[in-house]
């Protein structure tokens, strides 16, 4: 999942380049943080079978985000990005962990 890892992160620094000049590498390293959590969330969904566990961590999470000023497209938009990089991923669980993150995705949408 490392490898997904960088490639969302990397992808979210090629489109918003403006994230490095106001967060400085601080803030990438951040971001590779807060995808480790999200990848150990989904899994802990995955493991238990229940998807109500991720779906209520995104909504938790984009509460957070959003009072300190983020926006929910962000969130969106980096649930996009893993969900597209676990389709290359060799893992049992990728479908799955794509259903989630989507789910998690049209709750946010929907808020």
């Amino acid at each position: 999942m490392d490898q997904a890892i960088e490639h969302v992160v990397a992808g979210i620094y090629k489109q918003y380049p403006e994230l490095l000049d106001r967060y400085g590498e601080r803030g990438k390293q951040k971001c590779r943080e807060d995808n480790e959590h999200h990848f150990k969330h989904l899994a802990t969904a995955y493991e238990a079978g229940m998807p109500k566990i991720f779906t209520d961590y995104a909504v938790w999470l984009n509460n957070v985000l959003t009072s300190r000023g983020m926006k929910s497209e962000h969130l969106i938009d980096n649930f996009e990005r893993i969900a597209e990089a676990m389709k290359s991923v060799d893992a049992p669980e990728k479908e799955v962990y794509i259903g989630y993150l989507r789910e998690a995705n049209h709750i946010l949408e929907n808020q």
